[in-house]
């Protein structure tokens, strides 16, 4: 077994798998783009480039889209399972949402942002939970390879993740920000374009080289494929097995939901409290406040290899590698413990927006977002390929869905708590997430050992 381990690790992936990441890069290049401008845009003055909304306002609706985008892929998942194909339904979604972040960029309005974000959700549904399901259908389901495959995939998600805000917040904090008569205007709607073009780029990849280094994969719905056995089973009922495992994956859906409740918070509430009560002047020049958002691809570009060259080493050993939901757990009190570190800044600045004494050393939110990126590592790719062994093959991109959509749950879970740091303040804020990922991170240590019986 153990030679058979081995002999998997040394195997070279499936030139496919890195399609698939550049697929994935771009699209998390105009995601996270678009995502690191958006507070930003609600909250600043109409007449400075933004839309003037309310702070509490303008969070709420910041993570109703971030949850919306992680709501659709159940009917993505389903479309694309019964009648599109993963193929299709991915070109579906990117075009939908080149067209979005075009929307945000052609009309500074109401009806613009609106129309654009619109756009955005419908598209992400038909893109999400296809473009991970593909990757799992690279390997066999015994292919112990499948957790560094989804690891490395991950990296795509950053790379694009980390670029993205520092080109986007470039162009819309440096490039294109004008002051006339004494008025800063911002170039939003240029960072908005610039996502628009990735989205792009990524499909013009997708679809130019899908049929060189995917085959057949994912052309066809699953109960239409000319494998007779997939065929099958695309039509026949659940096992007991199979219920079991479908199970897993909804208890640790749950779970998850208090972790990105806490990691969302990234783009809204310690975004806010960045701009804010962070001391931002590094050699005496000022980071963009966007350019935050590029910590946490930073750090999973540099630590991404590494995790996944410690899970092969894992698998191929005596003891073998650690089990799914102990990772998972283990990365929930990893976000619990980033959010220890934040509060430290918080006891030295208050949650005054309007009678800032002091403001926190940068390193505070920089070992902050380090601490998160570690959860996420454990958490994350491991999720997805977990979702990818245990799904039938039947619900495969309906239950890939079913994943997406407690970042949906936990987004606007994330909104109404960013909201309530206008009230309650951050300190409060900040420990009750922090001490609720602990808390869920332990019981389901607790309980991992039954969930590893329900999945074998």
């Amino acid at each position: 077994m153990n030679a058979t381990l081995s002999k998997q690790g040394r195997q070279k992936h499936p030139p496919g798998l890195y399609l698939l990441f550049l697929t994935e890069m771009w699209e998390r290049f105009s995601y996270y783009g678009m995502r690191a401008l958006l507070t930003l845009y609600l909250t600043t003055a109409f007449i400075s480039g933004g839309l003037g909304f309310e702070k509490g306002a303008a969070m709420s609706l910041y993570g109703f889209f971030t949850g919306a985008v992680y709501f659709t892929p159940l009917a993505g998942g389903y479309l694309s399972d019964r009648f599109l194909g993963r193929r299709l339904a991915i070109t579906i979604g990117g075009v939908a949402m080149a067209l979005g972040n075009f929307m945000l960029f052609a009309q500074h309005s109401l009806v613009g942002l609106y129309s654009g974000l619109g756009l955005l959700i419908i598209g992400n549904g038909f893109f999400k939970p296809n473009i991970s399901t593909l990757v799992g259908e690279l390997y066999s389901d015994q292919d112990q390879r499948k957790d560094a495959a989804f690891t490395i995939f991950y990296m795509g998600i950053n790379v694009g993740a980390f670029i993205a805000p520092l080109v986007c917040g470039y162009l819309a904090e440096d490039l294109f920000k004008t002051t006339v008569e004494g008025v800063v205007h911002y170039g939003y709607r240029y960072g908005f374009l610039a996502a628009s073009i990735g989205m792009v780029i990524g499909q013009i990849l997708f679809n130019s080289l899908g049929d060189r280094y995917l085959g057949d994969i994912g052309k066809r719905p699953v109960g239409k494929s000319p494998d007779p056995q997939e065929a099958a089973a695309a039509h026949a009922p659940l096992t007991k097995k199979e219920k079991q495992r479908t199970a897993v994956i909804i208890i640790i859906t749950c779970f998850v939901v208090f972790f990105w409740a806490g990691f969302e918070q990234a783009g809204s509430s310690l975004t806010l409290y960045t701009d804010i009560f962070v001391d931002k002047h590094v050699f005496g020049w000022e980071v963009p406040t966007a350019w935050f958002q590029s910590l946490n691809p930073m750090f999973i570009v540099i630590f991404a290899p590494i995790l996944s060259s410690v899970w092969i080493k894992l698998a191929a050993s005596k003891k073998g590698d650690l089990s799914i939901p102990t990772k998972m757990g283990i990365g929930m009190i990893m976000l619990g413990i980033g959010y220890m570190i934040v509060i430290l800044a918080v006891l030295q600045t208050g949650s005054d927006e309007q009678n800032v004494v002091v403001k926190s050393n940068i390193l505070f939110i920089v070992l902050t977002y380090f601490m998160h990126t570690l959860g996420e590592l454990f958490l994350s790719p491991v999720g997805l390929s977990m979702v990818s062994k245990l799904a039938p093959i039947k619900l495969a991109s309906l239950l890939m869905g079913v994943w997406l959509a407690s970042t949906g749950v936990a987004n606007i879970l994330g909104g109404k708590l960013a909201a309530f740091t206008q009230s309650l303040g951050y300190f409060e804020v900040f420990s009750l997430i922090g001490a609720i990922s602990i808390v869920m991170g332990a019981i389901l240590l607790l309980v991992s050992r039954k969930l590893v019986q329900m999945m074998d």
